[in-house]
């Protein structure tokens, strides 16, 4: 018990350390022909490869140990808020070589350190055990909760603005093509981040609230289409892409409201997994400006067409229609099940790569579609 509440008071004071640190950190401006010929020094990776491990590895660890109340969730999360405090951050702030304009991810790291304090606040406060059976306590476990389940999304954010800036990219014309490809990338990325998560955790929660996973997959869909729909034509004449993608946010919605009405009442149902197939098939035949483009946005579509072939294949003759995640009575997961989160991880990360930027640095590399493919 000790050594747990030490350890998180020193990597409390690690982020103190830190946000005085950071008041100095010097920007560029944009387009400096000069700083982008700089090379990026050896400090700027050791920053790059500590917050991937700690927000990409660590913290998404000890949430999960959190949840399974694991006596491993505290060493583990003090573990990743020294490594980012002592050296995420001040290798963030110190580095030499190239320089960085002022953008949303050294934005977005000053607004984590008292996002990141108050969590170990709250960690620290319910490690005393003071106050017990008070309402104060009461809400301190639900907030210190609510908090520790956006780490991965916070650091998944942080990390996708963080590569951008490495590599310049997303600045003026570029914004809306990566927002387009980032968002839904990452969408599919947390769509089989959560579905592993239910596999071995969500059962229980699932039987509580009396439905089955497709009930609440087919409600994100419909939201999802019904937003896709209204903001895919920006004014002007109607283009083929325009169509396209204003198409599919139909189909997701129309899919998704026939999903929640079939998988009423804890019955399951294959309309996502038909929905996800049809994109993964609108998608392979997108054409783009680049070669090399149109083929990963065809690899991309293979990957979600695989995705949810597996689907079907999981629920119809795996699970044959038996609630997720338990397959056999005793909650076991079996190994098939593993492959449709696997391979909706795989196209979002297919997608949040074939932007025309990446694809020109990519290009320019000499670096052919199949070589970038196993790359990502």
């Amino acid at each position: 018990m000790l050594t747990r509440i030490i350890s998180t008071f020193l990597a409390a004071l690690a982020l103190v350390s830190v946000a005085a640190a950071h008041k100095g950190h010097h920007h560029v401006s944009p387009g400096d022909a000069t700083n982008a010929a700089k090379p990026i020094d050896a400090l700027l990776w050791v920053h790059v490869a500590t917050q991937v491990g700690v927000w990409g590895v660590l913290f998404p660890v000890g949430m999960v140990l959190g949840l399974g109340r694991s006596r491993w969730h505290v060493p583990v999360q003090s573990t990743g808020m020294l490594l980012t405090g002592f050296l995420g951050y001040i290798s963030g702030q110190r580095h030499g070589g190239r320089a960085f304009p002022k953008t949303v991810h050294s934005t977005f790291a000053s607004l984590l350190i008292p996002y990141l304090l108050l969590q170990l606040a709250l960690g620290i406060f319910l490690k005393l055990h003071v106050l017990e059976r008070t309402t104060l306590r009461a809400w301190a476990v639900r907030v210190h909760k609510w908090l520790g389940v956006t780490f991965p999304v916070v650091g998944w954010v942080q990390c996708v603005f963080g590569a951008a800036t490495l590599g310049g990219y997303c600045m003026g014309g570029g914004l809306g093509q990566c927002l387009a490809h980032y968002i839904m990338g990452s969408a599919f990325i947390a769509y089989g981040a959560i579905y592993a998560l239910m596999l071995h955790l969500g059962g229980a929660w699932l039987a509580r609230r009396g439905q089955s996973q497709e009930f609440f997959d087919s409600g994100v869909i419909t939201v999802w289409g019904i937003v896709n729909t209204f903001t895919e034509h920006h004014g002007g004449p109607w283009t083929p892409k325009d169509l396209q993608h204003t198409l599919m946010g139909v189909l997701w919605w129309a899919g998704g409201a026939l999903g929640l009405f079939l998988s009423r009442k804890n019955r399951r149902s294959l309309v996502p997994a038909g929905i996800i197939i049809m994109t993964g098939f609108a998608m392979s035949s997108h054409a783009q400006a680049m070669e090399i483009s149109t083929k990963i946005h065809a690899i991309f579509g293979y990957a979600l067409m695989a995705a949810g072939l597996s689907r079907i294949i999981e629920i119809s003759f795996v699970l044959r229609d038996a609630p997720t995640p338990t397959s056999n009575g005793r909650g076991e997961v079996k190994a098939f099940q593993h492959l449709p989160p696997y391979l909706l991880v795989l196209s979002g990360t297919m997608f949040m790569g074939a932007t025309d930027e990446e694809l020109k640095f990519v290009s320019g590399a000499g670096v052919d579609h199949v070589t970038y493919a196993m790359i990502l």
